[in-house]
């Protein structure tokens, strides 16, 4: 069960690093909000065409539970990526890749203090081991620089992000028993509602941009792999082997963007990169070697 979790959770990040990537190379060819509304609308589209009799099935169960649906969608879908989006157009994506590594200590912390979930020495140990990575990384080598970082209206909105993706992964546990594909489609259907009144005040702006034929691709892109491919495999994760562990492997979607980058956009690899990775991925391991029972 765990080493099937480990390759849905490795997958699922991989997506979210390519759409940390495909949110840089939006600004100029899409805005935030209208890019969130199509990739949520795109993403709807496909799977109601695959989850419609599984919906059918589901919807008694659904319809008692269409607030906490509705609260998933909103919290998890819609705002985290309207946050992210904006948060680059304001701050760099070093200041980006810092907070975002903050999502499992939120994660932790929530669950401490709701739930009291047992937090053993070991996910702390390869909690600061993924920070340490993520850090290097994040300072392109040089820690040091780290300390001159200054919080700006984009890191603001950042940790937005930070605090509805870290919700939303422990309402998780709440989720009913229904089909993957109705726990998909349900939540993704209130993102893309959602989303409408913030596409609407960013046209009252006069700072919607609609897509062009760059903007068309990266859009597809977030519509299938970080909004449907990557949510689905992350709720197996949790599902099999509970928030907590699943939270540290958020930890890596810094490293993969910056991998992808590499390839898509094509920046130079750095050692310390390479180092920041071993050290992503020695974290989870230390993490796993003695860990509590799934809840």
């Amino acid at each position: 069960m765990s080493s099937r979790a480990y390759l849905v959770l490795i997958i699922a990040t991989l997506c979210w690093g390519g759409n940390a990537v495909a949110g840089k190379m939006a600004v100029g060819h899409v805005s935030p909000m209208v890019l969130t509304f199509l990739r949520w609308t795109l993403a709807v589209a496909i799977i109601a065409a695959i989850s419609l009799p599984y919906l059918v099935r589901d919807w008694p169960i659904v319809k008692k539970r269409l607030p906490y649906f509705f609260v998933l969608g909103a919290v998890g879908y819609t705002c985290f990526n309207a946050t992210l989006y904006t948060a680059l157009r304001y701050t760099s994506a070093i200041n980006v890749a810092v907070i975002q590594a903050g999502i499992p200590m939120v994660i932790f912390a929530m669950n401490f203090a709701l739930f009291r979930t047992q937090v053993l020495i070991g996910q702390i140990v390869g909690f600061f081991l993924t920070i340490a990575g993520i850090a290097l990384l994040a300072s392109h080598g040089d820690l040091l620089s780290l300390i001159n970082l200054e919080m700006n209206i984009g890191d603001a909105i950042m940790l937005l992000a930070v605090l509805s993706y870290a919700v939303y992964t422990v309402i998780l546990r709440w989720k009913p028993a229904v089909d993957w594909r109705t726990l998909m489609a349900v939540p993704a259907a209130a993102a893309m509602i959602t989303s409408v009144p913030l596409m609407v005040w960013e046209m009252h702006e006069n700072t919607a941009v609609w897509p062009d034929a760059k903007g068309w691709v990266i859009t597809v892109y977030t519509a299938v792999f970080p909004s449907l491919v990557a949510q689905i495999f992350f709720i197996l994760g949790v599902e099999r082997i509970g928030p907590n562990r699943a939270g540290l492997f958020i930890n890596l979607i810094p490293v993969f963007g910056t991998l992808l980058s590499v390839l898509v956009i094509g920046e130079v690899l750095h050692p310390y990169q390479v180092i920041a990775l071993l050290l992503a991925l020695s974290g989870i391991a230390v993490a796993e070697r003695k860990k509590p029972p799934v809840p």
